[in-house]
């Protein structure tokens, strides 16, 4: 029936006149009752599912008042869906299209440089204990205060948190010296070598904030090597994602274990120690996080 009327109305209004397929009234009252059931497709799509009246008027309504019965409530929220507009735009962050990115995996290691199936069924072992015990042991953590000195940047502030995790020194380039001493030695400037990445820092990072440092720290590994800062922190990070995976922190390990492959594909001697670092990265990424086309054979 809804294919003839759409024909009549083809009919009468460009075929100037010709004959209708439905006879007088029938013609009229059929576009009708068609019209009033596309008035109400979307509320057929979407019946309602609590009997609500409708608002006689809205001039009334006040959202900053909370409402007082639950029908006062529901009629709120009808409100506030008509208001809703038909078409949203999405603001897309520029900052993060400004890497090109691959959908393809990793790049295979080179003889000699990948690890045994054994060894990273190991790292597995110790990764998921860690996660265990941050995740037992975060309310107590994220109850410690902080030194005077820390102060975490804000949830977009990604110079700040480069700058937090791999220190000035690092991030701006100058040459840093190894850190020998203990964390709480009063001696060192973490401001110019970096934060380590202790429990009562990262047990007070929500996972927004986790991944938008993991991010920030991904795009500045982008074209260096693994420094030992950063593998702290990517580690630290790696074992504070909740399971199961949200679609961006798949995105961003996955990023993370090809540009490992990358780095290490360019190694020229198995004894380098940044070997074991990028093994390492990529092991929990394919292994534990379950990205197997992502993982070394053995």
């Amino acid at each position: 029936m809804g294919e003839a009327v759409v024909g009549c109305k083809l009919s009468c209004d460009v075929g100037r006149g010709a004959e209708c397929e439905l006879e007088g009234g029938e013609c009229l009252e059929q576009a009708a009752r068609d019209s009033s059931r596309a008035m109400n497709f979307e509320e057929d799509l979407m019946p309602r599912q609590l009997p609500v009246d409708d608002w006689d008027t809205i001039e009334d309504f006040d959202p900053s008042v909370p409402p007082r019965t639950s029908q006062e409530y529901l009629k709120r929220v009808q409100i506030e869906a008509s208001r809703c507009p038909e078409v949203v735009v999405a603001k897309i962050d520029p900052r993060k299209l400004k890497r090109n990115q691959t959908l393809s995996g990793c790049q295979p290691a080179p003889a000699g440089f990948s690890p045994s199936l054994r060894w990273q069924q190991q790292q597995v072992a110790n990764f998921s204990i860690l996660r265990q015990s941050i995740a037992k042991h975060r309310n107590h953590w994220k109850s410690q205060p902080l030194d005077s000195n820390v102060m975490l940047p804000t949830l977009d502030d990604e110079e700040g948190w480069k700058k937090f995790c791999l220190g000035q020194k690092l991030y701006l380039g100058s040459s840093v010296s190894p850190l020998t001493n203990e964390p709480d030695n009063p001696g060192i400037d973490y401001v110019q070598v970096g934060f380590p990445p202790l429990l009562s820092i990262v047990s007070r990072m929500s996972q927004p904030t986790v991944f938008n440092a993991l991010e920030y720290l991904i795009n500045w590994f982008g074209d260096k090597k693994l420094y030992p800062e950063l593998g702290r922190w990517l580690y630290a990070l790696l074992a504070c994602i909740e399971k199961p995976l949200l679609p961006e922190a798949h995105s961003l390990i996955r990023q993370l274990a090809r540009r490992c492959s990358e780095v290490r594909a360019k190694l020229e001697n198995p004894e380098d120690t940044e070997l074991s670092a990028v093994n390492l990265l990529i092991c929990l990424v394919a292994r534990y996080f379950e990205q197997r086309d992502l993982a070394d054979n053995d």
